[in-house]
């Protein structure tokens, strides 16, 4: 709360972009490559924070990822290669 956007780390930009996007409480969430630009135990945390977010709130998350690992901890899971949903 005290901190500009520029003095925060990645991690906390992005939990704080989380926030955002969560405070009218939308039924859908967005998510483009979410810890794209994080290292990997942050990005754990964030996935994470989906998912429990996902429980509590009942909302549905469609997140576009190149991260597998992420990928596979979906309830559904599309593929696309080269503009086609395989």
């Amino acid at each position: 709360m005290h901190h500009k956007p520029s003095e925060l780390s990645g991690g906390e930009q992005q939990r704080v972009a989380v926030c955002r996007a969560l405070m009218n409480k939308p039924a859908v969430i967005l998510a483009d490559e979410p810890s794209g630009n994080l290292d990997s135990s942050s990005a754990k945390e964030l996935h994470q924070l989906f998912f429990d977010l996902r429980a509590k709130t009942n909302q549905t998350f469609v997140i576009v990822t190149h991260n597998e690992e992420l990928a596979n901890m979906a309830d559904r899971k599309l593929v696309m290669k080269d503009g086609v949903i395989l």
